[in-house]
């Protein structure tokens, strides 16, 4: 049995599905518990009872935390999201004794195979984490973090908790959205693990965590129906600063990265994972109505805002300050 967490609102109800529904796809065994952010999300969830989630109302974690609720005025929507990072994992190892090894996962991730080479390389291990990648010339990015936490898993043993609770007393501390005296909202503190904490692995397999800030260390293709990064397969991609910019033009978020979408990126990667949102964006319309929903940035704009939204972009774009390669206009069929 595999054992995953993450947390989102309203606003990423689409991908946290997405990313429930990858796992059902690629991993045999889980449970994913769910940090619910907002009523609106946890009363979706819980009337579309899904198997293998086990939803966790955000007043039951805050009562368990009162440290998180006395610093929760002091911070911004997604810095106190960050804040409760580490607090998510150590709330189900300490509610959950049967858990072995608990993995935090960022509601935007995707999974295209499946995850075992993971696990066999954690094997052994009580701490993994994996670096951001970044090709040479976006090495100026590391001042947000060496690594990224995407992906973060921690075992329940000494080692694990010794890192997990350290973790933790420092985000209440400070965790804000900016670069500030070697730190970065909750991902910096990650910098100097290696030496820190005893029995830390930093994960490997050049199909881990593949995302726009990393794409250009590899050569993408595909082998039958799978899509291979280098030798070695994709299992999961992290689709960070993916958007939509107006009704049927979407952001994949590489241009931030210097980064240009190829033909295999495009229908391999991005395109799917569009079909997947919009596929659940049409699953939940029985529990919520389509004016009122919000999909994070995958949303229905109201009408005068769809049109300025559109002649905007076609404006930047005949300007040449948006290049057309970076988007996915759609939705595919």
């Amino acid at each position: 049995m595999y054992y995953f967490c993450t947390y989102f609102d309203i606003n990423y109800l689409s991908r946290g599905l997405a990313l429930y529904r990858s796992l059902k796809k690629n991993c045999p065994e889980f449970h994913l518990w769910i940090l619910c952010m907002d009523h609106k999300s946890h009363d979706i969830l819980t009337q579309m009872a899904l198997p293998n989630l086990k939803l966790i109302a955000l007043e039951d974690f805050e009562k368990v935390d009162e440290e998180l609720l006395a610093i929760k005025s002091t911070r911004s929507v997604v810095e106190y999201y960050f804040t409760c990072t580490p607090s998510l994992p150590l709330y189900v190892l300490n509610n959950f004794s049967d858990v072995d090894l608990i993995t935090y996962l960022d509601a935007d991730l995707y999974f295209f195979s499946d995850i075992a080479p993971i696990y066999e390389e954690i094997s052994g291990y009580s701490i993994a984490i994996i670096e951001h990648r970044f090709p040479p010339h976006l090495l100026d990015r590391a001042k947000s973090g060496i690594y990224n936490v995407g992906w973060i898993s921690f075992k329940r043993d000494k080692n694990g908790f010794n890192a997990l609770n350290w973790w933790r007393e420092r985000c209440p501390e400070w965790c804000y959205d900016r670069v500030e005296d070697k730190r970065c909202a909750d991902q910096k503190y990650l910098d100097d693990w290696l030496s820190r904490f005893d029995n830390v692995i930093v994960l490997q397999h050049k199909g881990v965590n593949v995302a726009p800030w990393n794409i250009a260390n590899y050569t993408i293709h595909c082998k039958g129906e799978s899509v291979w990064i280098d030798d070695q397969p994709l299992i999961f991609y992290h689709f960070h600063g993916f958007k939509q910019l107006t009704g049927r033009m979407y952001d994949t978020g590489l241009r931030a990265y210097k980064e240009i979408l190829n033909d295999i990126l495009r229908s391999a990667v991005y395109e799917p994972y569009l079909r997947m949102l919009l596929s659940i964006h049409e699953d939940l319309t029985p529990f919520t109505s389509k004016s009122s929903i919000s999909l994070g940035s995958i949303r229905i704009q109201s009408f005068p805002l769809r049109i300025y939204k559109k002649v905007k972009y076609l404006l930047l774009i005949i300007h040449g300050f948006i290049k057309p390669g970076n988007y996915i206009v759609g939705p595919p069929k």
